[in-house]
């Protein structure tokens, strides 16, 4: 009888404390909370990754990651740890490199350029979405699998800006007969005058099966625009495996015809080879005696799910830019006993080259 007094007692005074405690723990969260959503207002570029801006990058943040510059006392966004750790590695010198970021897109505004915006980036993406769609659904083909992809937009996830490359938006979309099938797709702008005009469209992410259920997986491999991003290629001189993608991927948008298809030699056969792009390759090759860069990527024979062609992309710097320079035919389908195999034209031995990170 004593314990089960004690007991009561005890609960009846516990009970408020623990509430009071909860409740104060609720305030102080929701002041952290408030102080970090306050902190991007005050800081010195605003919600903008600092790192980001230094490499010529916008890409905005909530400020949860932050430094501040014990010096000056002032406040510095990032984006993510890592970036926050490529950034303090020179602080100074990367402050500088964003205030000039920043001082080149007000010059260039000056002069009359549209500057666009992450708020523009979004419009242009429902746009695209509203424009592809059928029957309620945004039908997107996606080349890897062969097939049309019938999805429901749900959000916007992220917008990146590149200097000289454009703007990247990644999207969320789920099936639109299975909700929990999910797909994060990402859309590439370029600015174009006054418009931003669509490059390419590629998922990023995929639904994997997990009981009754699904989770998203990153598409391997990752498409060029997410390199920047993982690795911080201000910090480092000479190009960069993602350049040389890009520079490929611009050359394929730029040489193909109304159906997606761009046309290559083959050396062997005098052929013309119609192919559809599906993706491209690392790692990125240099040769270290004449310089230049070659890359592989896979295109499929438009109409087959099975006959895939490896194409090499040869890229030199000669005039300043990477440009794309020459395409062989790397490996072409053989059937073999009904299964299609991949079989070489040529190999990389006796080439001295070295490897781009």
């Amino acid at each position: 009888m004593t314990d089960t007094l004690f007991h009561r007692l005890f609960v009846s005074l516990a009970g408020p404390a623990a509430l009071a405690a909860t409740l104060c723990l609720s305030t102080a969260t929701a002041t952290l909370a408030d102080d970090m959503s306050m902190t991007g207002s005050k800081s010195e570029f605003g919600e903008s990754c600092a790192m980001g801006l230094a490499d010529g990058q916008r890409v905005k943040t909530d400020c949860t990651v932050h430094w501040i510059d014990p010096d000056g006392g002032k406040v510095y966004c990032f984006s993510s740890e890592n970036s926050k750790a490529a950034f303090l590695k020179d602080p100074k010198g990367n402050i500088a490199k964003a205030k000039q970021f920043l001082e080149q897109q007000k010059a260039k505004a000056a002069l009359g350029a549209k500057i666009f915006t992450e708020d523009e980036v979004n419009a242009r993406v429902k746009e695209v979405i509203d424009e592809r769609s059928k029957g309620g659904a945004f039908v997107f083909h996606d080349p890897k699998l062969g097939a049309d992809l019938n999805l429901n937009f749900e959000k916007i996830k992220v917008v990146r800006g590149m200097e000289g490359y454009g703007w990247f938006a990644n999207a969320i979309f789920h099936d639109k007969d299975e909700p929990k099938k999910q797909y994060a797709i990402d859309f590439w702008f370029k600015p174009d005058g006054e418009q931003l005009t669509l490059m390419d469209i590629r998922v990023q992410k995929g639904p994997k099966r997990d009981g009754d259920g699904y989770f998203m997986i990153t598409r391997l491999p990752v498409a060029w625009w997410w390199l920047p991003v993982q690795e911080h290629p201000g910090s480092i001189e000479g190009a960069r495996a993602w350049h040389v993608l890009a520079a490929i991927h611009n050359y394929i948008l730029e040489n193909k015809d109304e159906d997606g298809n761009i046309t290559v030699k083959d050396e062997k056969t005098g052929e013309d080879l119609k192919l559809q792009f599906v993706e491209m390759h690392r790692p990125v090759r240099h040769l270290k005696g004449d310089g230049k860069y070659f890359a592989c990527s896979d295109f499929r024979k438009p109409g087959s799910k099975d006959e895939y062609y490896d194409l090499d992309f040869w890229v030199d710097e000669d005039s300043g830019d990477l440009k794309v320079k020459e395409v062989k035919v790397h490996k072409v389908p053989i059937q073999e006993d009904g299964i299609w195999t991949q079989v070489d034209r040529y190999t990389f031995e006796g080439m001295d080259f070295e490897e781009t990170l």
